[in-house]
């Protein structure tokens, strides 16, 4: 296995840790919603803390929903990983282009070097 192959397969158990030890050591139970995100967390300290608190402002868009708001959030992470992949792939291409253009560009100035050594023995 290369190295490359090794530090990929580590990466993914790494992410497979993060994702499934919350679940398996129940970090969460004692929450009436375990696993909800940090604006959840922040509003819930801030009314313990201040009752009375007023909001500065309101959302342009409050979905109907929960699950159209996972969605909408899922949508914007697919989004956000289509443009990262594009980008490294982009440069890649253009890295591996540049790289095999200069390979034919020396492998062409050897078989000119071949040729003319051969015509000077002539």
């Amino acid at each position: 296995m290369s190295r490359n192959t090794k530090i990929n397969v580590l990466l993914l158990l790494v992410v497979a840790a993060l994702a499934v030890l919350p679940l398996a050591l129940g970090l969460g139970d004692h929450k009436e919603e375990p696993f909800t995100g940090a604006d959840g967390e922040a509003e819930t300290a801030i009314t313990e803390i201040e009752p009375d608190y007023e909001p500065w402002f309101s959302p342009l868009y409050e979905p109907p929903s929960g699950e159209i708001e996972s969605a909408l959030f899922s949508l914007q992470a697919a989004l956000g990983a289509g443009v990262l992949a594009y980008y490294f792939g982009l440069h890649r291409g253009r890295r591996q282009g540049e790289q095999r253009a200069l390979e034919r560009v020396t492998e062409e100035a050897a078989a000119d070097a071949a040729e003319e050594s051969k015509a000077d023995r002539v």
